[in-house]
Order: structure tokens, then sequence, then C-alpha cells
């Protein structure tokens, strides 16, 4: 039986039950909470909270709404009292220093969408885009939530308001702002979060990325940019907007000169990746460098987001490519 069954309420189920229960949507919630706060490992500490609030809570649960939902709530409110507690607000710029990939693997735990809505599979990944990521940032959190809540969870307005005690014209206006905001701060290519899957043209041009990055060839890699491209690597600042500052910052800091790199195609947060191994002479092999998390449009590359070795571990990467050239 479900908990959204359960005749009772959960007030007499025990721990082991309710934990199974709760843990069938653990990698959802993980995700809501990740496009709230722009960090995995802050949405890790969340949903965390959001269980160990809704075992103490428990007996609250009267069936008026689905279990699933409830902890939504749950959820929902635990972001967003960290976020009144400790989130600094953006950068100037369009940086945001915590922001943190999302293995594709663990993406693909999330529920199937359904086939016959094709618009909901859509915005569903659209959402997990780094551009995405970034925009929403930009948002106060109560518009944020709103945003989340209303335009990707597809909750009714009037779910909305009781979540949050507001008044459904308060949540409009809200939803309204928020997305407001999100045109000012998404690429004009994404302002629908519209977006097709990765076909041929920008696996070769990953390719290309991939062997004129190893090559350090500054001259190939400048050919692949948008004249727009922009460049971050969180949580260092410093953002590059432009393919000559882009590709001067590489040669300022000595890009060019660098020896022993080995790559690895992946995909990160639904974009494609490519992970940078240096060689290291003491180690006999080449360890984690950076990850480039790569956005295409129109045959380009628009944007990177340069993540450090600190999250191979995460994403599933090899610790080390021997010399041999296996992994």
């Amino acid at each position: 039986m479900s908990a959204d069954t359960w005749p009772a309420g959960l007030g007499e189920v025990g721990e082991p039950e309710f934990s199974g229960l709760a843990e069938r949507h653990r990698r959802e919630l993980h995700v809501h909470c990740y496009r709230m706060l722009g960090s995995f490992e802050d949405a890790e500490d969340t949903v965390q909270e959001t269980l160990l609030r809704a075992w103490r809570r428990r007996e609250t649960f009267e069936g008026r709404s689905t279990f699933r939902a409830w902890l939504y709530r749950i959820a929902t409110n635990a972001c967003l009292d960290l976020l009144a507690k400790r989130r600094p607000e953006p950068a100037t710029g369009g940086e945001v220093p915590w922001l943190q990939p999302y293995p594709d693997r663990l993406l693909d735990e999330l529920p199937a969408g359904d086939a016959d809505e094709p618009e909901i599979v859509a915005v569903a990944r659209e959402t997990i885009e780094l551009a995405y990521l970034v925009a929403v940032q930009h948002l106060a959190p109560r518009p944020r939530a709103v945003l989340i809540l209303r335009d990707v969870l597809g909750w009714p307005a009037k779910d909305v308001a009781e979540l949050l005690g507001d008044s459904v014209n308060s949540v409009n206006s809200a939803l309204q702002r928020a997305r407001a905001g999100m045109r000012e701060h998404l690429p004009a290519e994404r302002q629908d979060w519209t977006g097709g899957e990765e076909d041929a043209g920008t696996r070769e041009l990953v390719r290309r990325f991939t062997d004129a990055s190893v090559a350090t060839d500054v001259d190939g890699l400048a050919a692949l940019l948008r004249d727009d491209v922009r460049c971050s690597m969180p949580p260092t600042p410093g953002l590059q907007v432009g393919r000559d500052a882009v590709v001067n910052d590489w040669v300022e800091d000595g890009f060019e000169g660098m020896k022993g790199l080995r790559a690895v195609q992946t995909s990160v947060n639904r974009q494609p990746a490519v992970a940078f191994y240096l060689w290291r002479e003491p180690e006999g092999a080449y360890l984690p460098l950076t990850i480039d998390v790569l956005r295409v449009t129109g045959g380009a590359i628009t944007e990177i987001v340069t993540f450090h070795d600190d999250r191979f571990p995460l994403l599933g990467l090899p610790e080390r490519l021997p010399a041999d050239g296996t992994e």
C-alpha cells in the first residue's frame, strides 16, 4: 500500500516502511532542490533535512494531497529556509559562484516522462541545463519557488499559494515577475526553454573542440566559438564574454604551452561535456584537471562552464588515465 492510500495517515507507520515510501522520491526531490539552490551538495543536505522533517511530521500527513506533493512542500520550505539563512546574492554579470554540475547518470534515475506529453519532457530537460540554473539563481527565493513549482512541476496556483501561505493573486504576480526575470537572464535561444536532442552536427563540433583542446590549438578552438560566447569557472570569479575575451584569457593563462593533455567526452546536466586530464610524471598517469560543459547553438559553442577536478568523482569520471591510453 502506498502512502497516498494509507487509510489512517502515516502516524502509525514504522520508520523502515516510511523510509521505503520516501526513498522512492529521493532523486526527484534532489533535482527539485538542485534547481532551487544551484548546488549539488546543498541539494544533498536539503533532501536529508526534508526526509528528516517528513519523518518527524508524519502525523501531519492527512491525505488531502498526495504523499509526493507533501514531500515537495517540505522540500521547498527547506530550500527557502536555507536560502534565507546563508545564500549570497549572485555576482554581477551573471556569475553564480556556488554553481555545481549534476551527473547525467543520476538524472537517468528520474521517473520517465509521459510519452504523450513531449512538451513536459522537453521542459524537464531544458530546466536542468546550466543556463537555466544560472538564470533561476538570480530570482529572489520566493518567486524562484513559484516559478519552479508552477512552470516546471505544473502545480496549480492555489496549491502554490497554500504552500507559501500567500494568496493566488500574489502567486500569479510573483510568477509574472519571475518569468520577466528569467527573460532577462536566459540566453535568447533559451527564452522558451526550447532545444533539440544532441544531433550529429553537435557531436562533430564537440569532437573538434576535444581534438583542438588536446592539441592546445587556440586558433582551432576560436573558430568553434560564437562571437558572444561566455566562459566561466565557478567558484573562481571572472566571467569572460565574447570570443576575443575568452581567447585572450586562455593565452594569458598559458594554455598554448600546456603539454600532455588527454580528454574523455561525457555529458553533464544533459549537455555535452569534455573532461581533461594532465600528464603527471611522478604518478606516471594522466590525472584530472578540469571539465568543460558546453552549450551549443546553431553550430557554434555559445557557452563554456568549466568545473575543477574535485567534481570528477561525483560525475563518475575515471580518477586517472594510464599512459598506455586505456581507461
